[in-house]
């Protein structure tokens, strides 16, 4: 069935566009933070408090604990995976790259997800999803990749770019490619924690989870976490925690648990959009021409992905009308039925596939 946008989603749309616009803006913040500070302790600090956070809503809302082994093996490895891996491997990953660059290998997961959520749960790309997540692929390498790579690369140079694994991990490429492999395991998993425990609370558990080994590494491996941030800093800590974690988790992993993975997680295409929106904002950077066709490029392909079903359905629809009554059908009555679908039909998401 399909989840109507209007009535069952918290705040309606905006509650759905809600944990990427989060993550955007988080990803400023911590950038702006990070020369003050250690990565894993960000990372820990984005986590575990932020964990706490959720697991005291929770229990206002009356949510259940998780009960029995099976419930807490699964958020066990969430935790790992979604937790530790994800957020450590971003931070590490963020000292290393630029901000923009780091979006696009993390927000390259959502490929992951539909390859995994079709191979596991049997939910259908179809045509146009294919096409909507190669469009968004390209949208966000048009916005984060150097435009010297796009512009060589159309002049025939393409095989002349140096990828080795060294100059990976040095700019933080890697780091980053592991936190979307991260992410789009722990968005799949999710599915299987719900089956054991309540969604909310166990995310709250996964991040408080998560969040030790980070603080115990940090302990082991780094010096002077806090000393050298300001208040300014501890601000966007606080941010990047309460609503770049606590809220934005929460909110994700609700519709994750029983929406449509592959529809939900392209949206996470928008991220780099407000990422570079705040970024422009904050701290003055400026969107080039190539990377303004790259946010064209991404709102079709959010489109594309979320409506692919719809649009398989309409065009299937006029192409059998018109076999079956072929020489009453014009360009006009084509494109009036078009029109007249479009404005009829109710604006959802297919986000309860199951």
């Amino acid at each position: 069935m399909q989840l109507k946008t209007n009535t069952q989603l918290p705040f309606g749309i905006l509650g759905l566009i809600a944990p990427f616009f989060l993550w955007g803006t988080a990803m400023v913040a911590m950038k702006g933070v990070i020369p003050n500070t250690t990565p894993l302790f960000m990372a820990g600090f984005r986590l575990l408090p932020a964990g706490i956070l959720v697991l005291v809503a929770a229990t206002i809302m009356g949510r259940p604990q998780p009960k029995g082994w099976a419930a807490w093996l699964w958020i066990s490895f969430f935790a790992l995976v979604d937790g530790t891996l994800f957020q450590g491997f971003l931070a590490e990953g963020l000292v290393k790259t630029s901000a923009g660059l780091g979006s696009v290998m993390i927000d390259s997961q959502p490929i992951a997800v539909a390859i995994l959520s079709c191979v596991l749960f049997g939910e259908i790309i179809g045509l146009w999803g294919s096409l909507g997540l190669g469009i968004g692929t390209l949208g966000i390498g048009l916005i984060g990749l150097p435009n010297s790579w796009t512009i060589g690369f159309l002049h025939g140079d393409g095989l002349n770019f140096d990828f080795s694994i060294e100059g990976l991990f040095e700019h933080g490429e890697w780091l980053m490619l592991l936190a979307a492999l991260s992410m789009a395991v722990g968005t799949v998993t999710i599915r299987f924690v719900s089956r054991y425990a309540d969604p909310v609370t166990a995310t709250g558990w996964h991040m408080v989870l998560g969040g030790l080994p980070l603080f115990a590494l940090s302990g082991m491996w780094e010096s002077q976490q806090w000393v050298n941030i300001d208040l300014g800093g501890w601000i966007a800590l606080g941010y990047s925690t309460i609503f770049g974690s606590a809220i934005a988790y929460g909110l994700f992993f609700y519709f994750a648990s029983s929406g449509n993975l592959t529809s939900l997680s392209a949206l996470t295409f928008l991220t780099p959009i407000f990422a570079l929106f705040f970024g422009k904002l904050f701290l003055s950077e400026v969107l080039t021409p190539i990377q303004w066709i790259g946010v064209g490029l991404t709102l079709i392909s959010i489109y594309l992905i979320n409506e692919r079903q719809e649009i398989a359905y309409r065009l299937k629809s006029l192409f059998n009308r018109s076999r079956s009554n072929p020489d009453s059908v014009s360009l006009e009555t084509v494109t009036n039925q078009i029109d007249c679908e479009t404005t009829n039909s109710q604006s959802t998401l297919d986000l309860a596939s199951s």
